[in-house]
Order: structure tokens, then sequence, then C-alpha cells
């Protein structure tokens, strides 16, 4: 009777509708004619799991936090709310919440070499007892902070006579007494302690009648105050480019260009190296790593990506030293393809599983590639993001914009990917099957001023950029053929999706703008 039902809810649904973003806040917005400081350029941001926090660095070595506050606004409990007869349709909102330097410049006296206190990568961790705990990294050293909100003390009596006390909390005194100089019981004189000029009062005549000790009270204010837990140094040769926390909340790796290490949150001075692509002979170096993850929710698994356009997928349970990988995922180039900047774009920047483990994004220099981790043919889907870029190869060479690495990132759902591009756009895809979403947006309050649905096929552009904003000291912005503009001056490197809901985060320059969908 019911099989007409059957057969109705058994049919595929299309692609969900292309998502219709809207401004939502603005942090660090640059005036006009107010010159950029470099120390103020966001360099990472990222979400926590909950998605009530977020946590951008900068090349000054800072760390700044943000907290959302539209959750907290709504009222009530929860049996409450949903007895209303209306949704709430609020989109995230944050406010600013502390900031700390998380590192200091250093210089590296056996090497000769500076340390700058760029923030490369920010990851938190687990909460616990109502702190804040997260990992953040520059080129050499990664340490663990706790960030706890502590109630403020204050001495509410001090050792004086209220009734004698004046303005500044010293007892009023006669400096022109006549009378005798009274002793203490143990021989010393007051005149010498009245006289003393570094004393802020004066002890009475013939002592205190009693001792009353200052008392120290914990007042209803709070103070956020970020303390450095721990600090993993010397265990890096090259630059650190990732740092990735694994599921069983105990231990994370660090990456830099020819080693991973994994570590234990409480153990600082050891780390176990389990991946070195460093050959006997650096001369024989052909690739190496540029980026590394932790599988979400399979602790003996982890992902690095390459130089040359790999992704290997590694299960530490096989061995101590993990030189030989489970899976390989790599896209073999068409034939007579091959030109002088194949390797070069070839280059993975930044790799992200989903929050299920089964797929795996990457972003090279001119596309989005997803993987299916069970799938190592080749990519489920390939999003073209600088394909129009390509006839500019060499001036991208030239000015060494070719080498910018692009961060990439995934909706919650994992129905949608987004990566960053140049003239401070960024690109959101639909990788739902059917999907054909591609939408561009600029990192302003206005982000669908540029916006152009275009087919997602390699062949053509994905967007018809007809102006750029012009910047004080960019360069002049590039037009292709086709119309498309860019400016590689202004890029939009760092984008961080919120865990649950349609809103992304992402850095131009020293501003963080958020969207809402």
């Amino acid at each position: 009777m019911n099989g007409g039902d059957e057969v109705a809810a058994a049919t595929p649904a299309g692609p969900p509708p292309p998502l219709e973003w809207k401004f939502s806040q603005v942090f660090g917005e640059r005036t006009a004619g107010e010159e950029l400081q470099e120390v103020d350029i966001i360099s990472a941001i990222e979400f926590d799991k909950t998605g009530d926090h977020l946590a951008t660095g900068d090349r000054g070595g800072r760390v700044v936090l943000f907290e959302r506050t539209d959750t907290k606004d709504h009222g009530g409990s929860r049996r409450d709310l949903e007895r209303m007869d209306y949704p709430i349709t609020r989109h995230p909102e944050f406010r600013y919440k502390t900031e700390f330097q998380s590192h200091e410049p250093e210089f590296d006296y056996l090497k000769s070499l500076e340390i700058e206190e760029k923030i490369n990568k920010i990851r938190w961790c687990q909460t616990a007892n109502g702190a804040l705990f997260l990992l953040s990294t520059n080129d050499k050293t990664i340490k663990f902070w706790k960030v706890q909100e502590k109630k403020v003390k204050k001495i509410s009596e001090m050792n004086v006579d209220p009734s004698k006390a004046v303005g500044n909390g010293s007892v009023a005194s006669s400096s022109n007494s006549s009378a005798p100089k009274p002793y203490l019981a143990n021989g010393g004189c007051t005149d010498r302690l009245n006289n003393s000029p570094g004393n802020d009062f004066s002890i009475p005549a013939g002592g205190f009648p009693s001792l009353r000790l200052p008392v120290v009270v914990t007042s209803a204010e709070t103070s956020l105050v970020a303390r450095c837990r721990r600090v993993y140094a010397h265990a890096h040769d090259y630059h650190i480019n990732s740092i990735s926390n694994n599921s069983d909340g105990e231990t994370f790796i660090s990456a830099d260009d020819l080693r991973i290490n994994l570590w234990n949150l409480e153990i600082s001075n050891q780390s176990f190296n389990i991946v070195d692509v460093k050959p006997a002979n650096m001369e024989d170096l052909t690739e190496v790593i540029t980026s590394a993850e932790f599988h979400p929710n399979q602790c003996n698994m982890l992902a690095y990506s390459s130089s040359k356009g790999s992704i290997r997928l590694i299960d530490l349970r096989q061995s101590a030293l993990c030189d030989s990988h489970a899976k390989l995922f790599e896209e073999q180039e068409a034939p007579g393809s091959r030109s002088f900047f194949t390797e070069i774009i070839a280059s993975i920047s930044d790799i992200k599983f989903a929050k299920d483990g089964r797929y795996l994004l990457s972003r090279d220099y001119m596309t989005l590639k997803l993987w299916d981790i069970n799938m190592d043919s080749g990519p489920v889907s390939t999003f073209q993001v600088h394909e129009y870029l390509r006839p500019k190869l060499c001036d991208l060479y030239e000015n060494d914009s070719i080498f910018d690495k692009f961060e990439c990132c995934l909706s919650g759902d994992g129905s949608r990917v987004a990566t960053g591009s140049y003239s401070n756009l960024f690109r959101v895809f639909g990788c739902s099957p059917g999907s054909t979403e591609t939408t561009t947006l600029e990192a302003s309050k206005n982000p669908m001023r540029r916006q152009v649905q275009t087919p997602s096929r390699p062949s053509r552009s994905l967007t018809t950029l007809t102006r750029v904003v012009r910047r004080a000291g960019a360069e002049s912005p590039g037009v292709d053929a086709n119309g498309n503009s860019f400016d590689s001056a202004t890029k939009l490197l760092h984008l961080a999706w919120h865990p649950t809901e349609n809103s992304i985060a992402c850095a131009a320059a020293n501003s963080l703008y958020m969207y809402y969908a």
C-alpha cells in the first residue's frame, strides 16, 4: 500500500541549491589611506570543534581569540526555545575575547639565522574545566597555551588604623613632636622608622595596639589570562609547515620540509620521528613535505602531501618509522602537457580531511581536488580555480606569486569546499553529486559584487572579473583575453569554514571578514 511512498522516498534528491552569501562582520578593517603594517597581516585562522571560538595568528607573533555571542543571547531554556512557533535564524556572530603574544623574534646562533615570530598554524585542543587550550607554531617552535578566566584578587584591609588614614593610605603624624623618642620592646627606635624616606606611613608612639594582616579577597571581576604551559622546541631543522591534533586528545604531529614528528602534549622534551624523506645525499632530493594532517576519527591514520602533487596516507600501526605508505593518491599528468611550470604548479599547499574522514581535500596552485580515501586511482572531483592564469605563469614566476600557498576548507556536512585566490577573492564549490555550484566572492562588505555563475569546466575560467579594486602600492592587475582581472599583490591565503554552519572566516591582509549563508 505504501509502495508508492517508498519509491518516492528512494528517489535521490537533486543537489542542494547554491548558497547566497551575506556579509556578517569585519574585524580590523582599514580606513581609506591607512598604511598596512606588516606585523598585522593575518597568517593563520582556525575555528574550534564547537565553532564557539575562533583564533587568528599574525606575522607579529600574536594570537587573537574571538568568541561567539549570538548563542548566548536567546535567553530561556532549550525547552522554551523548542516551544517557540518560529525558528531562530541567527547567523554566527563573534566578538573580540583576548589576545596574547605567542612568539617573539629569535636568532639561531649556530646557523646565523633569524627566526621570525610569524604564526604559521594554530590548532585548538580539547577544553577542560572551562579553560581553552591551543597549539601555535612559528617556523621552529611550537607552544601549548592555556587561556582561562581568573577572578581578580584585591587587598581589602591594610595594617593601618583607618581612623588616622589619609588619602594615600598613610597615617597622619606630627613631624615636629617634642616628646621623647619612644623605644620599642625589641630595642628599636621609631624615630628612625618615622624619618626613613622609603616609608609610606609612620608607626604611632608605642607601636600598634593590635596587628592586622592584609586581607586578600576575591572580587567579582574576572580577567582572561593566557599562560604558556609547554614549549616544544629544537626538533625541526627546517621550517614547520603543519601541526595537527590527534583524535586521541593526547598526541599531535608537527611537519617540516623533510620530517614529521609525533609529540605527546604532556612531554615537551621528546618527540618521535615517524616520517623522514631526507635522502642520504641531499642532491638526490626530489620532493619535500608541504602539509600533514591526522585523520579526524582514526588515531592511527594520517596523511601528508608533497611538492610533487602526491598525497600519502600512512598507518602508524605498520611500523615505528613510516617510510612506506598505506595508500598513494596522485593524478597522472596528461601526455604532452609537461612544461617548465608543471612541477611548481603541481605542488600541494594544503590538505584537509572532511569531518567524517572519508574524503580528503587538496589545494595546488591551479585546482582544488577532492579525493576518496578508498579510491586511489584519481580524484573524485577537480575544481578549476586559477585556470585563467595559465597564460600568465611566466609573469607569476617572475614575481614569485606562483609559490603562494593557498589554504582550503570543507563545510561541516562535506557538501561544499572553499579556497582563496587573488584580488582578495575566495571561491566556493558544491561537491555533492550533480552540483554545479561555483561562487566567487570578494572579501569586502559587499561579497557578491564580483559573483558570476559559470560552469565548472577546465577549458573555461570560473569567473569573469570585469574590475578590480585598486589598492595603494598594489601592482597593476593583469587582464586576460576573457576579461579576467587579478591583482597578485592582494591575495586571500587563509580561510576557515565553521564546523556546523555555513559561515566562513577569511583573512584579507590585516582584516578578518566573516560571511554566512
